[in-house]
């Protein structure tokens, strides 16, 4: 799985004003990250705003991804959800992960499971996927934490788990998993401000809402960081700082969506209850992107 080595990016789903998917947008997002130098594509996370998007929709937003990408990049599908047999089956069906080369499943939310129940979950997961499993752990959004432990006994126990995109925010946890990972097992970051931090102390890269945004300093950044070139990394680091802070600071991917919005990629509309980014956060980004 080395072709995960690098830079991800959480693709958003762009929308039209009546809120039905602008596939166009959607075009150009995938080949704007392409051009730009991004490692591989993930649909149908969070970012995207999944849990707003019907069956149908989905398998829209997948077919596209997969016709306009035409091999060029690894393809990563979010398969996830607090309910283990609903995964499991969607999982099972014939064309759920037609065109794609891994999973990224979330760990349960909501119903906060015990670190037993969340290493049964996956455990189920990883008995039902046809391929490669990375994992979730984002506490923010989940209520739990998957813990280092948990994490480190799912990667020694299952062959087709092969990485983790870790959300925690906590270094300490970072640098346990790195520490005692088995070998060929991924730590890749799922927070952008944590990603050269969590790469310089021998991550595999990150899994970014930002990075679809100002994709090359982003991925350049990431680049830097795994040749070891550390001093111009963070050159890179502390310029695109300020977006991070600004594309979150009303939430995802409200601020992400203006971003692309400003560079000519798609409008910024999101689905209830997400709400468009305010006209003051709107400004600000419009600054930030005139004096990178």
């Amino acid at each position: 799985m080395q072709s995960l080595r690098g830079t991800g990016v959480a693709l958003i789903t762009p929308f039209n004003e009546d809120l039905s998917i602008d596939f166009d947008g959607l075009t150009r997002l995938i080949e704007h990250n392409i051009d730009q130098g991004i490692d591989y594509l993930v649909a149908l996370g969070t970012t995207a705003e999944s849990a707003t998007l019907s069956s149908e929709e989905k398998k829209q937003v997948k077919k596209h991804i997969v016709t306009i990408n035409k091999g060029r990049l690894p393809l990563v599908l979010g398969v996830g959800g607090n309910n283990t047999a609903a995964v499991v089956k969607e999982l099972k069906e014939g064309d759920t992960t037609e065109g794609f080369d891994v999973i990224l499943s979330v760990s349960p939310y909501y119903n906060r499971p015990s670190q037993d129940g969340i290493y049964a979950h996956y455990k189920a997961i990883s008995e039902a996927s046809p391929l490669p499993i990375i994992m979730y752990n984002v506490p923010s959004r989940t209520g739990s934490n998957m813990t280092a432990d948990t994490t480190l006994r799912l990667a020694r126990d299952f062959e087709n788990i092969i990485a983790v995109k870790e959300a925690a925010g906590d270094m300490t946890q970072a640098l346990r998993l790195l520490r005692d990972r088995p070998e060929g097992f991924l730590v890749i970051s799922g927070d952008d401000m944590l990603a050269l931090p969590i790469v310089s102390a021998g991550g595999d890269g990150v899994i970014s809402v930002i990075g679809q945004g100002v994709a090359k300093p982003f991925s350049d950044m990431i680049r830097f960081g795994l040749e070891g070139a550390f001093a111009k990394a963070y050159q890179f680091h502390y310029t695109v700082m300020p977006s991070i802070d600004l594309i979150f600071e009303e939430g995802n991917p409200a601020g992400i969506k203006s971003l692309l919005q400003h560079i000519g990629i798609c409008k910024d509309y999101v689905r209830l209850p997400l709400v468009k980014a305010s006209d003051t956060l709107n400004q600000k980004i419009g600054s930030f992107l005139k004096t990178l």
